[in-house]
C-alpha cells in the first residue's frame, strides 16, 4: 500500500534502474464505445497500452514490428486472442475482439489549485455528457509516485457512465509542485482541497460529490471527509487498521502461508513490533530489541522466510546499511495514524470493498472493525470480492507467487453505483455483502 521505504532503497543501490516508461503520449489511449453498447479503455501501461472492459478483463498490448498489436492476459504474458487494431490518429477507432469502436470524447477542465501550505496542485475535471447535475468522484491516490493524470482510468471510463471525475496529481508527481510525502494528514488537506476546486470547476453540475481512495487512500480519503463536507466515501482494498498492522499482518499471513504454526507466529509477531518501533521512531529506536530476537531466534528455519512491508527487509540488511539509509528514505508516513479514530465518528456514507485473498493489506482485522462499525449503527457498507488480491485482481498460483490475470467481475459496478446514489442493488459478481447501514443504537 505504500512503498516499502528500505526495499526501494536496496533496490536502487543494488540495481540502479525502473521500470520500462509507459507510452502516455499514444494517440490511441482514452475510451471507446464498440458496436454492442460496450466499452473499452485503452490506457498507458509499462511496455504498451492497457485495455480494460467494464466487467474486469483486461489485456497488456505490445506494439509489434508490423504496426499490429499483440494482446497477452492480463499479467501473464500469455497471448489471450484477442484481436485489436487502431486507426490513424485522426480516425479514433478501434477494432476490439471482431467489433468496430469510435473514441467517445468528454468535456475536461485543467487547473492548478492550492493544496496544504499553498503547494500548487495539478487537477482535472471530466464531465460526462449533458448538461445537468452529475456524481462527481475526486478520487484520492494510493502509494503511487507517478501522475495520476496520466494513469487513472476512471477519468475516461467513469464519465462515459454519467459520473464525473475529479482526478490530480499527488504532491511531488507529474505536474504537481512540493515534495512527495505519505504524511496523512497533509495528503488528506490536499484532498479537502480537490474536492473545493472540483465543486468550483462543476458549477451548476454539481450533485454529488466524494472521495474514492485506493490501497493507501484508504487511509486518507476518510480523514479528508472529517476536513469538509461530502456525500460519500469510497474505500477500495484498504485497511481500517495502521500502517505498522500492514506490515506484521503481512508477516504473518506469509509465514502462514509457508505451514508455520501459532507458536512461530507468535515470535515473528514480536519481531514485526520490533520492527515497527525502528520505522516509526525514525530508526532511533528498536535496534536493541532487533538484536535480542535475532540472538534468541536468528537460527530458526522461519527467520530466513520473514518478509512483509519492511520487516523482511530490515532482518536480513545489514544493521549499518540500515541504520544509513533508512531515515533517509522514509517519505514521512504517517506510522501511528489510527483510522478508527475517524471511521467510529463520520458521518459520511462509506463504502468499503475488501479482496478477500488480500496479501498486501490482509483484511481479516479490517472486515471484523468494519463490520462492527456498521452493527453498531455507523453508515459502512462492506462487500467483499474472495479470492482477489490487492487491487481487486484475480490471480493464478505461479511459482514464487501469483499471476493476476484480471478484475474481479461488478467491482468497477458497485464502485460506481454507489457514486452515483449511494446504494448497491442485485448481485455484483462474487462480491459478498458483509454489512451495510443499519438503524442507529438508541443511546
Amino acid at each position: 500500500m505504500r512503498r516499502a521505504i528500505l526495499a526501494a532503497a536496496l533496490a536502487l543501490a543494488a540495481a540502479g534502474c525502473g521500470e520500462p516508461k509507459a507510452l502516455v503520449d499514444n494517440c490511441h489511449i482514452g475510451v471507446y464505445r464498440l458496436a454492442d453498447g460496450a466499452l473499452v479503455d485503452v490506457a498507458p501501461a509499462p511496455g504498451g497500452l492497457r485495455w480494460r472492459l467494464m466487467d474486469g478483463r483486461t489485456g497488456l498490448l505490445a506494439a509489434g514490428s508490423d504496426g499490429g498489436w499483440t494482446s497477452k492476459l492480463g499479467w501473464t504474458g500469455r497471448p489471450d486472442g484477442v484481436a485489436v487494431t487502431f486507426g490513424t490518429c485522426a480516425e479514433n477507432r478501434i477494432g476490439f475482439a471482431g467489433q468496430a469502436g469510435q473514441r467517445l470524447s468528454f468535456q475536461t477542465l485543467e487547473t492548478r489549485f492550492a493544496g496544504h501550505g499553498g503547494v500548487e496542485l495539478a487537477g482535472r475535471l471530466v464531465l460526462p455528457p449533458g448538461a445537468g447535475p452529475a456524481p462527481v468522484a475526486v478520487m484520492v491516490h494510493g502509494s503511487e509516485d507517478t501522475s495520476a493524470r496520466d494513469f487513472r482510468i476512471e477519468q475516461r471510463l467513469w464519465p462515459a457512465q454519467g459520473v464525473a471525475v475529479f482526478v490530480y496529481d499527488k504532491r511531488g508527481t507529474g505536474g504537481s509542485n512540493g515534495r512527495y510525502t505519505q504524511d496523512f494528514d497533509i495528503l488528506s488537506d490536499d484532498a479537502a482541497a480537490a474536492v473545493g476546486e472540483a465543486r468550483r470547476l462543476a458549477g451548476a453540475r454539481t450533485g454529488r460529490v466524494g472521495l474514492d481512495g485506493s490501497s493507501q487512500g484508504g487511509w486518507v480519503a476518510p480523514l479528508a471527509a472529517s476536513k469538509t463536507p461530502v456525500d460519500f466515501v469510497i474505500a477500495r482494498y484498504g485497511l481500517a487498521d495502521g500502517p505498522l498492522a500492514e506490515d506484521k499482518g503481512e508477516v504473518l499471513l506469509g509465514l502462514a502461508e509457508k505451514g508455520y504454526g501459532p507458536d512461530v507466529l507468535e515470535k515473528a509477531g514480536r519481531v514485526a513490533d520490533a520492527t515497527g518501533e525502528i520505522m516509526s521512531s525514525g530508526f532511533k529506536e528498536g535496534f536493541d530489541t532487533l538484536a535480542a530476537l535475532r540472538k534468541q531466534y536468528g537460527r530458526e528455519p522461519w527467520w530466513k522466510d520473514l518478509e512483509g512491508e519492511f520487516t523482511g527487509q530490515i532482518v536480513h540488511a545489514p544493521g549499518p546499511l540500515v541504520r544509513l539509509v533508512g531515515p533517509h528514505m522514509d517519505k514521512g508516513t504517517s506510522w501511528t495514524y489510527d483510522p478508527m479514530r475517524v471511521l467510529s465518528t463520520l458521518p459520511t456514507p462509506v463504502l468499503w470493498v475488501l479482496a478477500g485473498a488480500d496479501r498486501e493489506a490482509p483484511p481479516d482485522e479490517t472486515r471484523r472493525r468494519l463490520v462492527a462499525l456498521a452493527e453498531a449503527g455507523r453508515p459502512v457498507t462492506v462487500i467483499e470480492f474472495p479470492d482477489t488480491d490487492h487491487g481487486i485482481m484475480e490471480f493464478e498460483a505461479a511459482e514464487g507467487g501469483r499471476r493476476m490475470t484480471r478484475y474481479a467481475d461488478g467491482y468497477y459496478r458497485a464502485v460506481l453505483d454507489f457514486a452515483r446514489d449511494g446504494r448497491l442493488e442485485g448481485a455484483y459478481g462474487a462480491a459478498r455483502r458483509l454489512a451495510q447501514p443499519g438503524p442507529r443504537p438508541t443511546p
